[in-house]
């Protein structure tokens, strides 16, 4: 039973995934009403945030917010959309989910980064004379 439920929470993180940037996609579209754009840019917003409503330390509450108010955030926004635009901007996300992810673009984040604790590190300790 477990082995089989597993392919099926994948897929359905993966659904919510592609839903958050169909909702990202939908709020800069001037097709889409605007009330449903202020929704969706603000549950896209907090579904690719970091931060969270409630903090993932808490026991149990902390993947509340993930597990059951965000699914049910994005499905009450996905209601609000024309259903044509919506199958569209899904139609993106996936095609954007399938694009190649750049390695060079990910090594030189991360040069970025070594360079910019480098300078730190530099300035916190400087070299002292012998």
């Amino acid at each position: 039973m477990a082995e089989k439920m597993w392919p099926r929470m994948q897929a359905w993180a993966r659904r919510l995934r592609r839903d958050a940037h169909a909702l990202f996609l939908a709020a800069r579209d001037r097709r889409t009403p605007w009330p449903a754009r202020l929704l969706a840019l603000a549950i896209a917003a907090y579904a690719l945030s970091p931060i969270d409503l409630i903090p993932d330390v808490i026991p149990v509450l902390g993947y509340l917010d993930e597990v059951i108010l965000l699914p049910l955030a994005i499905a009450l926004v996905v209601r609000l959309i024309p259903p044509a635009l919506m199958v569209e901007h899904r139609a993106a996300a996936e095609r954007a989910a399938a694009r190649p992810r750049s390695r060079a673009g990910a090594v030189a984040i991360i040069a970025l980064w070594l360079a910019a604790l480098a300078l730190l590190g530099w300035w916190l300790w400087p070299a002292t004379p012998a």
